[in-house]
């Protein structure tokens, strides 16, 4: 590790600089006076097919029918010159890349228009043959600057190519860590405003549990412990007319034959789903549970309603143990009873000051941990953008190590 230079990323362009400034500057000041000969050999280009496209239009406007056509052709292929070579672009800032794409535009258009004169000068002979020199001498010089522009690509300016690369993965890892810091702030602005949404919500379940935690509702938990335990007593009591009633739920739906009136059947309904709530809601004696009985005794007697021979004999036990002992009756009076205290919890003044404020928290909560899940959602992205921002930091200060080693033989380290 001893042969190995630490940097800070702040540090190493002066330092690099330095260590390749006899290798970057010659090499910057050689690319720099192509690119100006090149840029004048396209201006003089530009400048010579203007004169043809002056001098053709000259020939036009004579109207000398000798000369005409071939005008015409020379003005049509000296306009095509020079739209082609203002789409060349000349590089303000020189450097490896910028100038090849220099070069390589220059090319095509080169190329382009060594294929025209090839194809259209001869058909203009024999006329404009000073001006075609001219531009031909013109063409020929530009394309000696541009195999010269190509030859130090290739051979010279290749050389220092990483290095150039080198010096712009350092510029982006400034403007990366720049980045960095941006998404730090973004983070940390982010949390302060999750912190005090999770502080509310936490006072509010406070609030609620102990809300929860008061007389009336501690009661009312206990009373739904109590009902839901008579619940499962009075279903496993009527499990044997589970089968027939739903027949008869059939019959009176569907067929209309099971003779109840809509009371009779909305109370069937309520047995079939919640038979502590039918029982509790029954007058004295459970007169709705009796006629419905009663009703399915004579359905299964006159054989409108069938089942198997031993679901029909534990049916016809059960309703007669309903109608003519009458079972139910210390079912039905603790249902009543836990009912009636329960309407009373729910009834009362106190409670009712406690369902709102129960209501209020909840909504208030709600609403918090709403917001607090978009916050965490942004939150996230930025975490995301945060972690793919320290991973491109990683990457460039590898890559800009490597590629000082590579360049220069030294090992550097960009802490």
């Amino acid at each position: 590790m001893s042969d190995i230079i630490q940097f800070s990323s702040n540090d190493i362009k002066g330092w690099l600089e330095n260590e390749t400034s006899a290798i970057l500057t010659p090499v910057h000041a050689q690319a720099t006076k192509l690119r100006d000969e090149m840029r004048d050999a396209v201006q003089n280009e530009m400048d010579i097919s203007k004169m043809l496209l002056d001098n053709s239009a000259k020939e036009i406007e004579k109207r000398n029918m000798r000369v005409y056509n071939r005008a015409r052709a020379m003005n049509k292929l000296t306009r095509l010159f020079t739209e082609r070579i203002k789409k060349v672009n000349v590089p303000d800032q020189v450097s490896y890349d910028s100038l090849s794409k220099f070069a390589q535009e220059t090319q095509k258009v080169f190329m382009v228009t060594d294929i025209d004169i090839k194809n259209w000068f001869p058909r203009i002979s024999p006329f404009f043959i000073m001006d075609r020199r001219k531009f031909l001498a013109v063409h020929e010089k530009a394309k000696e600057s541009l195999v010269a522009l190509n030859d130090f690509l290739t051979k010279e300016y290749v050389k220092t190519k990483t290095l150039e690369e080198t010096f712009q993965l350092i510029s982006e890892l400034h403007d990366i860590e720049k980045q960095l810091s941006d998404v730090e702030a973004e983070v940390a602005s982010i949390k302060n405003e999750r912190v005090p949404i999770e502080k509310e919500i936490a006072e509010l379940e406070q609030k609620i549990a102990k809300l929860q935690g008061e007389g009336p509702v501690d009661q009312l938990f206990l009373l739904e412990v109590e009902i839901e335990k008579l619940n499962r007593e009075l279903k496993q009591v009527l499990r044997h007319l589970q089968k027939p009633f739903k027949k008869m739920q059939a019959l009176a739906l569907y067929r209309g034959g099971a003779g109840l009136t809509p009371d009779e059947v909305s109370k069937l309904n309520q047995y079939l789903q919640n038979p502590f709530k039918a029982l509790a809601t029954e007058g004295e004696g459970y007169p709705l549970l009796k006629e419905i009985l009663r009703k399915l005794n004579r359905l299964m007697t006159e054989g409108k309603l069938k089942l198997k021979s031993d679901k029909a004999r534990k049916a016809e036990q059960k309703l007669n143990e309903v109608l003519d002992s009458d079972s139910l009756a210390n079912l039905y009076k603790r249902s009543a009873e836990v009912a009636a205290r329960e309407g009373q919890i729910l009834n009362s003044t106190k409670m009712g000051e406690i369902k709102r404020s129960l209501s209020e928290y909840q909504e208030q909560t709600t609403q918090l941990k709403a917001r607090k899940a978009r916050v965490e959602a942004h939150e996230s992205v930025k975490e995301h953008a945060y972690k793919e921002t320290l991973d491109k930091i990683s990457s460039h200060k590898k890559a800009i190590e490597k590629n000082v080693y590579s360049s220069i033989s030294k090992k550097v380290q960009i802490l």
